[in-house]
């Protein structure tokens, strides 16, 4: 007998059985989550969460996931792409913030969590903390180290300004640029607080830092990025990543005059010279142009002095000398009194010169009578008598040079190289007509001339060589001065 449930509500039973007066209706899964989750966002349709970031990630889809938790509980977080674009810093894990959105449930894990749409720092602790950190991981890259700062240009052509161009940051920077050093201003407008801010800063900055040289607008020497004071919320922008790279990695100069002297920001750290204010700032960028015009004319004065120091200098020495030159008249005075006595010598040593060449021709004259030339004359002639001219002083020179001549010129006729010609020799030459000393030498040659006393003779050493040089005709035999019968002796 089948067993049937009791009036008592037993629901023991092996199959469940759905009674019509029954209120527990049994739901669907999918129908508890959907009543859940609209119990719940109706409960918390707007709450505000404090607590700390844990598990931050973003997702390609733009979509950031974390987790706000504190010593007891944990909520799981999500932020969609719309609202992380307005966020004004990174979330990091370890901050506290305070996230404000709603709850909901998510039915496919079975959890709740909290759909952010706005999320702030709890606190100007949680910012500075947050700065602490950025600061520290940046400065372990290198961006703020001391040896990558640049000098700034002494006198810069050009100065670009980074900064609102309705404030009153940009009206102090030109008033105090004109009062020391009227220069070319370029302005690169950009917003310095709020959503966008660090976007556009950062561009700025990278749009100086990327001008061609050649642009029609010329590239600023030294940049300066100015804004005027505030709460650490307020200068927040200066702060983030995005501008400090662009200032760490900008090609010019960066001067960073961000809010009052108090104020600190990352880009102070980044920039190649920080400013107190963006008054100082301009103060830096330029010299006072009065100042400039009075050291180069105490520069020219120097210069002046400096040329004509010498010149005084040497006028000083020159007199100083001339005082202790003596007189011309003490330095003369010896030599003038040598001199007339050098003249009173010369007058008496001409006159004593004289009177002795006059006593000397009178003792010549003396000598010179007539009797004593004619004396002279005769014994010269009996010298000239004694010396005899002998024809053989003349004659044995002639003869011993002629005997020398003849022998000579037999010597010349013997060794002359046609001589041997009317012997019955021959010279053997080649086709260019020079004597050939050795067979090898002639049975290199195609052709030979064979020179005999009456005449030449050509003959082939190769049966297939070409035509031999044709003989030349006889030519007499030279006959030799000794040999010449027509030739007359010149000692006959």
């Amino acid at each position: 007998m089948a067993r049937t449930p009791s009036s008592t509500g037993d629901r023991s039973g092996l199959v469940a059985r759905v009674e019509p007066s029954d209120n527990a209706q049994p739901l669907s899964i999918t129908e508890l989550s959907q009543a859940l989750k609209r119990t719940v966002e109706d409960r918390f349709g707007h709450v505000r969460v404090r607590g700390e970031l844990s598990g931050v990630k973003r997702a390609a889809s733009g979509h950031m996931y974390c987790a706000l938790k504190d010593d007891k509980a944990v909520l799981d977080g999500v932020m969609w792409r719309g609202s992380t674009g307005r966020l004004n810093f990174a979330p990091e894990d370890g901050l506290e913030v305070i996230a404000t959105g709603k709850l909901t449930t998510y039915a496919g894990r079975s959890k709740y969590q909290i759909v952010i749409d706005q999320l702030e720092l709890a606190g100007e602790g949680a910012l500075l903390a947050l700065l602490e950190k950025t600061r520290e991981r940046l400065a372990a890259e290198g961006l703020f180290a001391e040896g990558r700062k640049r000098r700034l240009p002494y006198l810069p052509r050009t100065i670009g300004v980074v900064t609102s161009p309705t404030g009153s940051v940009i009206r102090d920077i030109l008033h105090r640029l004109a009062d020391r050093f009227p220069s070319h201003v370029l302005v690169w407008p950009v917003l310095v607080q709020g959503q966008g801010a660090a976007e556009q800063v950062a561009g700025a900055v990278r749009g100086f830092s990327e001008m061609p040289a050649d642009c029609p607008v010329p590239k600023p020497d030294v940049v300066i990025v100015a804004r005027g004071g505030g709460s650490i919320e307020d200068l927040w922008s200066f702060n983030e990543e995005i501008v400090v790279r662009a200032v760490a990695e900008c090609t010019i100069p960066v001067i960073s005059a961000v809010g009052h002297e108090t104020d600190t920001t990352l880009v102070d750290y980044a920039s190649d010279r920080r400013a107190p204010t963006p008054s100082a700032a301009a103060e830096i960028a330029v010299p006072v142009r009065a100042d400039l015009v009075a050291t180069l004319a105490d520069l020219d004065n120097r210069q002046r002095r400096a040329v004509l120091r010498p010149v005084e200098l040497g006028r000083e020495r020159l007199a100083a000398r001339i005082q202790r030159l003596p007189k011309a008249q003490n330095v003369l005075q010896p030599q003038a009194q040598r001199l007339d006595e050098l003249s009173e010598r010369l007058r008496r040593g001409l006159t004593d010169r004289a009177g002795k060449g006059r006593e000397r021709l009178v003792g010549i004259g003396a000598r010179m009578s007539p009797s004593m030339l004619e004396r002279q004359q005769d014994t010269a002639q009996e010298r000239l008598e004694r010396v005899r001219l002998v024809p053989a002083l003349v004659e044995r020179p002639l003869r011993d040079r002629r005997d020398k001549l003849a022998a000579l010129t037999r010597l010349a006729s013997q060794l002359h190289p046609e001589k041997p010609l009317e012997r019955g020799y021959a010279i053997v030459r080649d086709a260019a007509g020079a004597a050939l000393t050795s067979s090898k030498a002639a049975s290199e040659e195609a052709a030979l001339s064979l020179q005999f006393r009456d005449g030449s003779l050509g003959v082939h050493t190769d049966p297939k060589s070409p035509k031999s040089p044709k003989p030349e005709r006889a030519k007499p035999a030279r006959a030799s001065k000794a040999t010449n019968p027509a030739q007359d002796d010149l000692f006959d």
